[in-house]
């Protein structure tokens, strides 16, 4: 999937934002944090996974999440996700 693709859904923008700014964390916890679904959280966390941008753990009977920062794609979103979010705010200042 081409990086685009990646950023098109604004669920998966918030995922990888939230997931940015915490180590590791359970997908309901991530579900409250971008105030989303149960349903669409986890259907957008294994087309990041497939692409190898998150990878899950688990912790007794918890599933958790967290970025693959070993991976170059990763870091690529978070940077063109954070200059986003950057020329944002900076147009509302306008």
């Amino acid at each position: 999937m081409r990086l685009e693709q990646i950023i098109a859904s604004s669920c998966r923008q918030k995922m990888l934002l939230a997931l940015a700014k915490v180590k590791k964390t359970h997908v309901t916890q991530l579900v409250r944090m971008i105030n989303s679904t149960y349903n669409e959280v986890r259907r957008n966390l294994e087309i990041l996974h497939d692409e190898g941008i998150v990878k899950f753990t688990s912790c007794g009977n918890m599933k958790m999440v967290e970025l693959e920062r070993d991976n170059q794609k990763t870091e690529k979103l978070l940077m063109v996700l954070r200059t986003l979010q950057r020329e944002d705010a900076s147009d509302t200042h306008k």
